[in-house]
């Protein structure tokens, strides 16, 4: 069974930084797809970043390309989210996620979720 912790969130003001991180456990994730996503109160949880972990290609949600980075540590099987010049609109549990196909920004395509991380920034 695959299992996903993330870890990293917390409270910081905008222009901030903040470094999330997704363990992942249960197999091995060759082929796969590691996503992050985020949903805001209120809102619909949406796609924020992406990667593949065997050859390290990179989607991104066009309001964080620039601002967000995703990478990943395949010793280690984890998933990165480094997250620079952070808005209030930032604001959201942060989602990582797994996927074995699909389109990558779609939630459908994920099967597996880590229990979220919250992000709050302070403007």
């Amino acid at each position: 069974q695959v299992q996903l912790v993330e870890s990293g969130g917390g409270l910081v003001q905008a222009g901030g930084s903040l470094r999330l991180s997704c363990a992942a456990s249960g197999r091995a994730f060759s082929g796969y797809t590691m996503g992050w996503f985020r949903q805001a109160p209120g809102k619909e949880r949406e796609f924020v970043a992406a990667i593949t972990w065997s050859d390290g290609n990179t989607y991104y949600a066009d309001f964080v390309k620039g601002r967000f980075t995703i990478s990943r540590d395949i010793p280690k099987n984890t998933v990165y989210l480094q997250m620079n010049s952070l808005k209030p609109e930032d604001t959201a549990v942060y989602y990582c996620a797994s996927s074995t196909g699909g389109v990558v920004f779609t939630i459908g395509a994920y099967a597996y979720w880590g229990q979220g991380t919250q992000v709050t920034v302070s403007s």
